[in-house]
């Protein structure tokens, strides 16, 4: 399967600004759109009506996509279960997994910086009182494994570390989580939505047992995901959040959205296919973006090496970074960190816990690559962004 293809990618966006928010969300694969169409026209069957060719036919694309997705992360089909997006799968990882294995304790174990969609949910299980312990990250958000293992205790149901950080592109050492949790005899989840389809995902090699994925943040439709859920060596079992039906195992109850589905299976295949070529040109780009910006004052947020290759999450000293994404604004869409905490006052949590004040914390700004990016747009977000940095220091 080739990727999509990049003059076709930007058609029709040459009038609007440049887009570099890619950790928001990203633009559906022209290949993605064209694998849902059929499914939302003639072949608009519903995929658990196995009575008739409509339904027996959209009941074999959803499984085609499951083993699509299972081959991103080295899964089995069987081990892949459908939800609306991450947010649902972090949801019905963290409390399905202490729900069912409450016998066993009432702790879980996760980071500072994790996502509000991880962080909020733990809240919520103190709220009905679970134990949880948040374990903080170094001045490169970068959680010490050791700290893992010694907040483990006999009481210890789950751990939760993302597999890459959504603001600053930080990658933990994962496999050394996962080998620290499977021997303690405890879950391991990780909020994989960052860094599925941009990194390498081995469930297996990591010692994974749940995992959250999302197809928006690889070129797939909004309002899919799924979640890894171990079959064997340990078989993993969840509580049900919902009720009415028995699709996904009854884990996730209600008539599947096959049109999306099959787009998440083709973004897969695709980010499958285009990783590794991706990954050379994004490091190429974040080389030359971080010494331009670091040439004018900028200091990077998060590891300088053991990060996403399409991440640059960067600080300018002294300047407010909303102040520079609203600069830019009719040539370039840039952020400020996660587009779920966006719209708040608030510093970000993720700077915070790596040690920076509130106003460093104000300075700093997200960029992500896309595969349907070239160097001229990388021309034209430095050239742009470094204006407005040296407008903006000047009238300081």
């Amino acid at each position: 399967m080739a990727q999509g293809d990049t003059a076709t990618g930007r058609a029709g966006l040459r009038d609007r600004p440049v887009y570099f928010d890619n950790h928001a969300t990203t633009q559906p694969d022209p290949l993605v759109v064209e694998a849902m169409m059929p499914y939302l026209t003639e072949s608009f069957g519903n995929a658990s009506s196995t009575d008739h060719l409509h339904g027996h036919g959209a009941g074999e694309a959803v499984e085609e996509a499951r083993r699509r997705v299972a081959m991103l992360v080295n899964a089995r089909p069987n081990e892949i279960v459908f939800t609306s997006g991450a947010t649902e799968s972090d949801n019905m990882a963290i409390v399905g997994a202490m729900e069912k294995y409450r016998d066993r304790g009432n702790h879980m174990v996760t980071s500072e910086t994790e996502h509000m969609a991880v962080l909020d949910t733990a809240r919520h299980l103190e709220g009905i009182g679970k134990r949880v312990t948040y374990l903080p990250v170094d001045e490169f958000g970068v959680v010490d494994p050791g700290a893992v293992r010694d907040a483990i205790n006999d009481d210890t149901v789950l751990v939760s570390i993302m597999a890459a950080n959504n603001e600053i592109g930080t990658i933990p050492d994962t496999e050394a989580i996962g080998a620290i949790t499977r021997k303690a005899g405890v879950l391991f989840h990780t909020d994989a939505a960052q860094a599925a389809g941009h990194i390498p995902i081995d469930v297996q090699a990591m010692n994974i047992d749940l995992m959250s994925l999302s197809a928006h943040k690889m070129h797939g439709p909004k309002g899919v995901g799924a979640l890894y859920v171990r079959g064997t060596s340990p078989r993993v079992t969840l509580k049900a959040l919902l009720n009415g039906g028995g699709q996904e195992r009854g884990l996730r109850p209600g008539t599947h959205n096959v049109p999306a589905i099959v787009g998440f299976g083709m973004a897969t295949e695709i980010a499958l296919d285009s990783m590794s070529r991706n990954s050379s040109r994004f490091a190429a780009w974040s080389s030359r973006i971080r010494k331009e910006f670091e040439g004018i004052g900028g200091a990077l947020c998060g590891h300088p090496e053991k990060r996403l290759p399409h991440n640059i999450c960067v600080r300018f000293p002294g300047i407010d970074g909303k102040a520079i994404i609203n600069t830019v604004s009719t040539t370039l869409s840039i952020s400020a960190g996660s587009a779920c905490t966006t719209h708040s006052v608030n510093p970000s949590h993720v700077l915070r816990a790596m040690g920076l004040s509130k106003e460093e914390s104000h300075s700093a700004i997200r960029i992500g690559l896309s595969r349907f990016n070239t160097d001229a747009d990388v021309d034209l977000l430095i050239a742009e962004v470094s204006s407005a940095v040296l407008h903006l220091n000047g009238m300081r």
